[in-house]
C-alpha cells in the first residue's frame, strides 16, 4: 500500500502539523481523529488495514488528519470562547492548507469526509458547513451537539454559547438553513451515519437525521447492536459504508 507523510508549519494554527496519506488514487476521504487521537490513530487501530482493498485498488485515497481536540473543545483551561475560535482556525488549516494539497495530489472529483467519534463531529461540521467541497459524510458514533449533557458526558463549553457556538453545532444551526445554494449541495451528498443503539447519543443521531430530512436531505442512520464505540465496530463500519 502506498503510503506518504507530511508535515508542514501551519501560519493558520501557527504550529507543525502531520497527516498520512493511504493510497495512490480514488475518492479522497479526509479522515478526522478522535479525541485522544492522532493524524496514525486510523493505522494503529487497522481501520486502513479493513479498507485496505478499496486503497489498493485504486478506489479510495485515506487522508488522515492531525488532532488539535487538546487544544479546542478539551482544553479545559482555555475560555469556552476561545475554544470554538481555536476549532475555527483547525478549519481554516483543513480548508486552505489540507485540501489544495489533496487536490494537487490527486484530482479526483469526490471527497469523502469521515470521522469517528469526536472525529465524526468534526467531519458532519466540515461537511454541513462547507458541502460544496464534498460528495459523501461517513460518521460513526457521533455526537453532534457539543453542549449536550448525557450521563457522564458534559457540555464540553462550561454553559457558554454564542453565535460560533451556534454555527459550529450541526443540530443547531440546520434547522433554520434556508440558502437554496447550500441545501442544493447537501442534497446531492450521500450522507451515512452508524451509531450503537446503546451509545448515549443515538438520540442526537436521530434527532440529526429527521432534521436533514425535514430540509430534504435524505442519509442513512445505521443503529447497530450494543454500544459500538470501539475501534472493532469502526473497522467493520468503514468496510461497509466508507
Amino acid at each position: 500500500m502506498h503510503r506518504e507523510y507530511h508535515r508542514w508549519y501551519s501560519q493558520r494554527l501557527h504550529r507543525d502539523m502531520e497527516l498520512l496519506v493511504f493510497g495512490h488514487a480514488g475518492a479522497k476521504v479526509l479522515a478526522f481523529p478522535t479525541r485522544d487521537g492522532s493524524f496514525h490513530e486510523y493505522e494503529d487501530l487497522r481501520i486502513v488495514h479493513s479498507m485496505a482493498d478499496k486503497i489498493n485498488a485504486g478506489q479510495l485515497q485515506l487522508w488522515c488528519l492531525d488532532n488539535l481536540a487538546p487544544e479546542t473543545f478539551y482544553c479545559t483551561w482555555r475560555h469556552p470562547a476561545d475554544r470554538v475560535q481555536r476549532h475555527a482556525q483547525y478549519e481554516e488549516y483543513v480548508l486552505n492548507e489540507v485540501m489544495p494539497l489533496m487536490q494537487r495530489h490527486n484530482p479526483h472529483p469526490c471527497t469523502i469526509a469521515y470521522g469517528c467519534s469526536l472525529g465524526a463531529f468534526m467531519a458532519a461540521n466540515m461537511a454541513f458547513r462547507h458541502p460544496q467541497h464534498f460528495q459523501k459524510l461517513a460518521a460513526f458514533s457521533g455526537r453532534y451537539d457539543l453542549t449536550l449533557r448525557v450521563e457522564s458526558f458534559h457540555d464540553l463549553l462550561g454553559g457558554h454559547y454564542d453565535e460560533n457556538v451556534y454555527f459550529h453545532t450541526p443540530s443547531h444551526f440546520l434547522p433554520n438553513l434556508n440558502c437554496d445554494w447550500r441545501l442544493a449541495h447537501l442534497r446531492r451528498m450521500d450522507i451515512v451515519m452508524a451509531v450503537g443503539g446503546e451509545d448515549p447519543f443515538l438520540p442526537n443521531n436521530r434527532q440529526l437525521s429527521d432534521i436533514l430530512r425535514a430540509k430534504g436531505v435524505r442519509n442513512q442512520l445505521h443503529v447497530w447492536d450494543g454500544r459500538a464505540h470501539r475501534g472493532q465496530y469502526w473497522r467493520h463500519m468503514a468496510s461497509l459504508y466508507v
